[in-house]
């Protein structure tokens, strides 16, 4: 009796410096977590900060943190001093990466469903040939499809941005929704066969309400691609095509860097992308833990 009451009671102290050793961990793990998340913050709270100083505030070193308040930052990138007006470059964008997003979409969700659910042969082929596209850098591209463009007349058009960020983002999409595919139960399928549903309506009925956090973590993904995307759309557009982030560059002019009036562009410009996270935040989460599905 006495040898149990004496094993018991070592357990229980290994128990408690267990419970005591995993606290402090937790806690230093915290602690970590909420210096990363800080340090990732800070340029952006710094950004926010800096748009709402005159120029001559946000151009001293070091810098004027509690300097008086403005929105002439704000006013100048909606045409207050240059009469330049953000929205069509603001438009082009939007159009650019919505469409462009339905696109990869209409496309890869049915490739991945070819490589995942119902396999073709050889499919790992397949998708080291669309990992492949991915290897060859931008600008080694840039100039055989700015003399195809020139060629065909499509410069400074918008249709020929949409095209490219289709073709840009679309391996990482079938990437991505595979993965997700491969997640949904064969069982369900095989009893959506029976029942005679066609592939199409399979799709549309089954597959896609079970994956639809997959397809927003994906679109969110093509979207921010497309929105932050500046070599092609630097060179291959003028003025008509123009989307937003050519013309943030257009205010780092010969006369200097504009800071307060480059930060509240900036921060415009970043307004959809912080949009469209926020609103699919729980579906990335339940695309992130989709494994749970089986």
């Amino acid at each position: 009796m006495t040898t149990t009451t004496a094993e018991r009671s070592r357990t229980a102290a290994a128990d408690t410096a267990a419970l005591a050793k995993r606290g402090r961990s937790g806690v230093v793990l915290g602690v970590v977590a909420w210096l990363v998340g800080i340090l990732f913050v800070l340029p952006v709270v710094w950004m926010l900060l800096t748009s709402f100083h005159s120029e001559t505030d946000a151009a001293t070193n070091p810098p004027s943190v509690f300097a008086p308040l403005t929105l002439d930052g704000y006013a100048n990138f909606f045409g207050g001093g240059t009469g330049a007006s953000p929205w069509p470059p603001l438009l082009n964008s939007i159009t650019a990466s919505v469409l462009s997003t339905v696109l990869v979409l209409a496309f890869a969700i049915p490739a991945a469903y070819a490589l995942s659910i119902k396999p073709v042969k050889k499919w790992t082929d397949v998708l080291f040939f669309f990992l492949s596209t991915k290897m060859l850098p931008v600008v080694a591209g840039l100039l055989p499809i700015y003399l195809i463009a020139q060629g065909i007349g499509m410069l400074d058009n918008i249709w020929l941005l949409i095209i490219l960020y289709t073709s840009m983002n679309l391996p990482i999409a079938v990437w991505m929704m595979r993965s997700f595919l491969a997640e949904v139960p064969g069982e369900i399928l095989e009893a959506a066969s029976m029942d005679g549903c066609s592939l199409t309506r399979t799709l549309r009925t089954i597959v896609m309400p079970i994956v639809l956090p997959g397809i927003a973590a994906t679109s969110l993904i093509c979207f921010i691609f497309s929105w932050n995307e500046l070599l092609f759309a630097r060179v291959l557009t003028g003025t008509v095509a123009q989307t937003a982030p050519v013309f943030l560059t257009s205010f780092v002019t010969s006369q200097g860097l504009f800071l307060a009036k480059v930060c509240a562009a900036a921060v415009i410009v970043s307004l959809p992308v912080l949009i469209a996270g926020f609103s699919a935040q729980d579906k990335l989460v339940q695309g992130l833990s989709l494994g749970a599905v089986k």
